[in-house]
């Protein structure tokens, strides 16, 4: 694909732009699943279309290879292009028929591998590995590693990609703040020995460190892995945005307020609570799994590092505003019920979007603790369902706070119906968020799965919100704000209990009751609806481009900050460090 749109010489202007179109969803997903809904997308170009197109780009020398053996790798491609039935899940948690949830998905983190033969498995490398059962049976772990100069630890998976990563690594101690040369030896020493205490290691350097420009760097989010512990590659690097920076520091710094005032038992209470380090952020780039849709992030995952040195809190005010000037209001004013309910969401719907991200990440992923008896992170027992539990968990706590007077307090909330704004919003997205699933009648991302939980579970045990039709339009209303506090605090006290001490059947119960399953007919009439709207139901991001400035003895001594536009040539860009043949030839 790169090949092709790299070079469209001799390719037909309308095969172009059908191509070039199935292209920037290929670059956005990282493939050709959706990274939210995990669903196979198909593009509009045809086989034939294809291989012309392959045929110009060989004659172009951007692609290798004989008409004849092109055209036979393409033949071997086709299913995984245009066949829809062929590995259609990215990501399966709730497979049918015969195929338990790792046989159903189709990423790379297992091969020949099902959920029966982990049964006594132990893994040595559960974050950073690839899963391979051989032909006699025997399972082994490929890990991810760059392998270490001396030859103690040999290289494994993606080991020329990693030692490209550590080559930048090691450039970047040069400008490190304090403390953060010690973070980059320590992320160089897992990316090169790969093991879990390494990446332990690092985690406690990272999080302890609290620099004006940061980073994040590793295998990190298991959200594509069915059974949630395979991470992805993911990176950004990031600027402190002093202007709004209040925000959320000031919810850091009274996190033991918050824990103190969670409807959970008091057993499950941290007490001693680390303020967690949280800071609003512009970002320089992103990369790997990590996109512009993240509005906020809290990171390290691990409950072990949670605990002794607490987390390390992210709001992306670019990504924020880009949203807010992206959609406007007519997504509200389509899906809110009254006058009333689009007047508040116009005035503080973006104020209750920040603050709700900022509790979500502060004090939602970083509260409560664990039973003493649980000796693995409690996603170890809760498996494919923590994810979403710890999500839910997450805007619950947001959702329960926003009430809270000590918000008023510190002058995080500028009036009362804030809270009213991210209590619409809340009810709003399980409709609203099935825009984004043309096909089936299942959700298999976690937000997704979370916030259909929490509206769906106050529905069921308090009737706060209904859903009610009127001129053919289905709208989700809440009949009391009151009520649906309690289902929160219900909801809030539950997950945080089941996380505790580990209970994977009541987490199962609650996420397939609540959280999995739709009308399809609601969502093609929602589908409808944005359509009308001429909304987009995607979105991909553009990094800002850094060009050096050197002295004679090759320092960096200033640096130019550029926006581009060009969403096709920036990833070229990226292909093009692998391949120079990609260098474009397009015309600007």
């Amino acid at each position: 694909l790169e090949a092709i749109v790299s070079h469209p010489q001799g390719v037909r202007p309308e095969v172009m732009k059908k191509i070039t179109d199935y292209t920037k969803l290929f670059w956005a997903n990282h493939g050709n699943r959706n990274n939210t809904t995990a669903q196979k997308f198909l593009p509009d170009f045809t086989p034939a279309e294809l291989e012309e197109a392959a045929l110009a780009a060989a004659r172009n020398k951007v692609l290798t290879g004989t008409p004849a053996e092109i055209r036979q790798e393409l033949s071997e491609l086709q299913p995984s292009f245009f066949d829809p039935n062929f590995e259609p899940l990215l990501t399966a948690k709730s497979p049918r028929g015969e195929l338990d949830i790792l046989q159903a998905s189709t990423n790379n983190f297992y091969s020949g591998v099902s959920l029966a033969d982990l049964k006594d498995f132990h893994e040595e490398y559960p974050l950073n590995s690839r899963l391979v059962k051989t032909a006699d049976g025997k399972l082994v772990e490929e890990v991810y590693r760059a392998g270490t100069p001396d030859g103690s630890f040999k290289p494994g998976l993606y080991a020329d990609y990693l030692n490209k990563a550590i080559e930048y690594l090691e450039k970047a101690r040069a400008y490190a703040e304090p403390g953060q040369d010690q973070v980059l030896i320590d992320l160089i020493n897992f990316y090169q020995m790969g093991t879990p205490r390494y990446w332990l290691t690092f985690g406690a350097s990272w999080v302890q460190n609290n620099p004006t420009v940061d980073f994040a760097n590793g295998f990190i989010e298991v959200y594509a892995d069915a059974r949630g512990a395979k991470g992805t590659s993911q990176s950004f690097v990031s600027v402190t945005d002093e202007r709004v920076n209040k925000l959320i520091t000031s919810i850091a710094d009274n996190a033991q307020y918050f824990e103190n005032r969670a409807p959970w038992l008091d057993q499950y209470k941290k007490q001693g609570v680390k303020p967690p380090k949280a800071k609003a952020v512009e970002t320089v780039i992103e990369t790997g799994d990590f996109s512009v849709n993240t509005v906020g992030d809290n990171l390290p995952n691990e409950n072990e590092i949670h605990e002794k040195y607490g987390t390390k809190s992210f709001l992306f005010t670019g990504s924020s505003r880009a949203f807010s000037r992206a959609t406007g209001t007519s997504g509200a004013r389509e899906f809110a019920y009254t006058d009333e309910e689009f007047e508040i969401s116009r005035k503080y719907g973006d104020e209750a979007e920040d603050l709700l991200t900022a509790l979500h990440e502060v004090i939602g992923h970083g509260s409560g603790k664990l039973s003493p008896k649980l000796t693995q992170e409690s996603a170890y027992y809760l498996k494919e369902y923590a994810s979403t539990l710890e999500e839910a968990r997450a805007d619950l706590m947001g959702l329960w706070n926003v009430t809270d007077p000590k918000l008023k307090e510190l002058g995080l909330i500028s009036h009362p119906d804030v809270a009213k704004a991210m209590y619409y919003s809340a009810a709003r997205v399980a409709l609203s968020q099935l825009r984004s699933i043309p096909e089936g009648d299942t959700i298999e991302e976690d937000h997704q799965r979370d916030r259909q939980l929490i509206v769906n579970y106050i529905m069921d045990k308090t009737g706060a919100i209904q859903l009610v039709e009127r001129d053919g339009k289905h709208y989700m209303v809440i009949k009391d704000f009151d009520k649906m506090r309690e289902g929160v605090g219900m909801l809030l006290a539950e997950l945080m209990r089941i996380k505790a001490e580990g209970d994977y059947d009541a987490i199962k119960e609650l996420v397939d009751k609540y959280g999995v399953h739709f009308d399809p007919k609601l969502r093609d009439e929602v589908m409808a609806r944005y359509k009308k709207l001429d909304l987009p139901v995607y979105w991909a991001g553009i990094n800002s481009e850094l060009t050096p400035t050197f002295d004679a003895q090759g320092k960096v001594v200033r640096v130019r900050i550029s926006y581009p536009r060009d969403f096709v040539r920036q990833q070229l860009g990226y292909a093009a460090m692998y391949e120079p043949r990609l260098l474009s030839s397009r015309k600007r």
